[in-house]
């Protein structure tokens, strides 16, 4: 695999040293030509750099021979610079892979040894918890995977496991995970007991979670600090001031476009690629989908070559089988939207984008007042339907959202109490099913219908295996699906699960433990974030109700009457000479877009912080935006009702509220 990823690299830079060889020539000739310096007129407003480079190229070219030298250094000098910049961001792109790879792996070995531990109490051999774990990678995560490739080696070469491990702690980019598997081939050639080496480095691995989750919050409380600092209060007072200089000096509402539309949203994703590379874990851990029982674990099926027609039939009837089988296993998604298709937005809430983005604009466009034939007015005369149908989509991907999430976390915050009264009833004597029947009967909150039903399917001759299979299926949520998966692998082992239990509950409460710190904490940053958006729109706000008209004003009655240069700019010289010659109502309208941009990213960036997913942050934006549309909308009512001196409700009608555009957009 090196190999061929290094020549494919190889390729793809000399690919990346043609294009750019060609590409040079043409840029120097471009650059030769606009700048004046071939027959082509220089155009106006060529930066001087590119005239006085045009001159020296036109110096060096004054000859066949200087011409030719000057196209073959642009095109080497190009192509080199391309060919390096390819090969540099492949192979640096790689190491990135690794390093993320390898705090995805730090992330889940904790899970990991934790199964490994269980399994060893239940008295499971040591080849048979690698297969066991590397069967379920999914649930347990890099770590899992990175051991089940220990595993495949010892089932397709025969190593033994030793040598596998040893192979592991070689090639993984996790240097925790080398010292375990190191420590783990030591005592696997001891001969000490697995059972005590697995509840050491897991007792570790605890302290070590608990240590690294304080320095985790450090880092988030950092970073909220320097959102609120860099992308709220930063943005609103070099506004403040473009805004103050472009009224009452010169227009530079150019510039603050250029901050607006591209510097808080570009900031704000480098802000939310930085935190997430810096911070990432394994919070939202995806409960896997099960492989398909009617495949088999060993795949398709191979004759013998034919040595009676009967098995070749056979053959070809079981290829046809399986094929019809992934056929409906591709379609298999669209057969389960049109069965349950409520079940499966719960399922997938992205998939409400669909249905609710189109509608959305198509709304939008009809509830607009009417478009102006200026292509160019349209934002203006759109953004406040565009606003609500934005708040609309994201209100109906985060109802399902929050609904689904919020169900999973009723199930995940009483699997430790579950799990430690199955292992109660387990130590007393009872059998695994009994005292299943017995716990399913008490009260568990969100947990106690579904348990009720799987005690049912369990009544009615299911296995029990097959009914936790069920339950995990039903509930989908990551701390029940790891309880049950070691459960039921514990439990073909040995009926005595009790202390398997006592450890998944550990896990599970230690995993809610620390998740529940991290809410509490980050709950004060989230009301900063809050606040210091509320003061941002109330600072806009301010500035389009009470500054700008005032200096408005200023500037017309300066120029009332004027008769030297200041007439022509509808001003008078003074303070104000600059009114006359800006557009207050772009400004204005400005405003508004920037404090429903500073909404959305603001709303997003703290359920990053928060909760560890720009999902969670979707009701945050949700609500921000309303309060940014909701705002403005006031702000216009009361500042129709001061300067018009009507009444609220003759400043909705009159404003054509009913079209859903803040009326301080409309006000002249």
């Amino acid at each position: 695999m090196y190999r061929l990823y290094a020549a494919r690299v190889l390729f793809q830079s000399s690919l990346a040293t043609v294009a750019g060889s060609i590409l040079g020539v043409y840029a120097m000739a471009g650059l030769w030509q606009v700048s004046g310096a071939g027959t082509t007129a220089a155009a106006d407003g060529v930066p001087a750099v590119v005239t006085a480079l045009g001159e020296m190229a036109s110096l060096v070219a004054s000859s066949p021979a200087g011409l030719f030298g000057l196209m073959a250094a642009s095109s080497a000098t190009a192509g080199a610079t391309a060919g390096a910049a390819v090969y540099l961001i492949r192979w640096k792109t790689l190491s990135q892979r690794a390093v993320s790879r390898a705090s995805a792996i730090d992330d889940s070995l904790p899970k990991t040894v934790a199964f490994l531990y269980a399994l060893s109490r239940s008295g499971m051999s040591f080849p048979a918890m690698m297969r066991t774990l590397a069967a379920n990678q999914a649930v347990y995560g890099e770590a899992a995977r990175e051991l089940s490739v220990a595993v495949q080696e010892m089932n397709t070469f025969g190593t033994d496991s030793g040598t596998a491990l040893r192979r592991v702690s070689t090639d993984t980019p996790s240097e925790k995970m080398a010292e375990f598997t190191q420590n783990l081939v030591s005592v696997l050639g001891s001969g000490q007991s697995l059972a005590a080496f697995f509840e050491d480095q897991y007792d570790r691995f605890q302290e070590e979670a608990e240590s690294r989750q304080q320095q985790y919050l450090e880092l988030l409380s950092t970073f909220a600090e320097v959102y609120v600092t860099v992308l709220v209060a930063g943005p609103l007072f070099v506004i403040t001031i473009l805004v103050v200089v472009g009224i009452v000096l010169q227009d530079t509402l150019p510039l603050v476009r250029v901050i607006v539309y591209a510097g808080i949203p570009l900031v704000s994703a480098v802000f939310v690629v930085y935190v997430d590379t810096a911070t990432r874990d394994d919070d939202d851990t995806a409960t896997p989908a099960r492989d398909d029982d009617r495949h088999g674990a060993s795949g398709p099926s191979v004759t013998d070559g034919g040595r009676s027609a009967q098995v070749a039939t056979d053959a070809v009837k079981t290829a046809a089988n399986r094929g019809r089988l992934a056929a409906y296993d591709r379609f298999q998604a669209l057969f389960s939207w049109t069965k349950r298709p409520v079940a499966t937005l719960y399922d997938r809430p992205s998939a409400t984008f669909l249905g609710t983005v189109p509608i959305g604009l198509g709304l939008a466009v009809l509830s607009a007042r009417p478009l102006p034939g200026d292509l160019s007015a349209w934002p203006a005369a759109l953004d406040g339907p565009v606003v609500l149908a934005v708040i609309a989509t994201l209100g109906v991907y985060t109802v399902f959202f929050e609904v689904d999430r919020r169900r999973s976390a009723a199930v995940e915050a009483v699997v430790p109490d579950f799990l430690n009264r199955l292992a109660s009833r387990n130590e007393a004597g009872m059998t695994i099913v009994e005292a299943f029947q017995q716990v399913a009967r008490s009260d568990l909150d969100g947990l106690s219908a579904e348990l009720d039903r799987t005690r049912r399917d369990v009544s009615w001759g299911a296995d029990i295996e097959i009914a936790l299979s069920r339950l995990e299926s039903r509930t989908q949520a990551p701390l029940m699906t790891q309880a049950i998966t070691l459960v039921t692998n514990a439990m073909k082992v040995s009926g005595d699960v009790g202390p398997v239990l006592r450890i998944a509950a550990d896990e599970a409460r230690a995993t809610r433990q620390l998740r529940r710190e991290r809410r509490q904490i980050m709950l004060t940053y989230l009301i900063v974030i809050y606040i210091s958006f509320l003061v941002f729109v109330g600072i806009v706000g301010a500035l389009s109700t009470s500054f700008i008209p005032v200096v408005e004003s200023a500037g017309i009655a300066g120029g009332t009457g004027a008769t030297g240069p200041g007439a022509a700019g509808g001003a008078g010289p003074g303070l104000v000479s600059g009114v006359g010659s800006v557009s207050v109502e772009a400004y204005e309208t400005l405003f508004f877009h920037a404090a429903t941009i500073q909404a959305l990213s603001s709303g997003l960036i703290a359920g990053q912080l928060g909760e560890g997913s720009l999902r969670h942050g979707t009701k945050h934006a949700v609500i921000l935006l309303a309060v940014s549309y909701v705002g403005f909308l006031l702000v216009g009512l009361v500042w129709c009702q001061v300067n018009h001196r009507q009444s609220l409700l003759g400043c909705w009608r009159s404003s054509g509220v009913p079209r859903v555009t803040p009326p301080i957009l409309r006000r002249r």
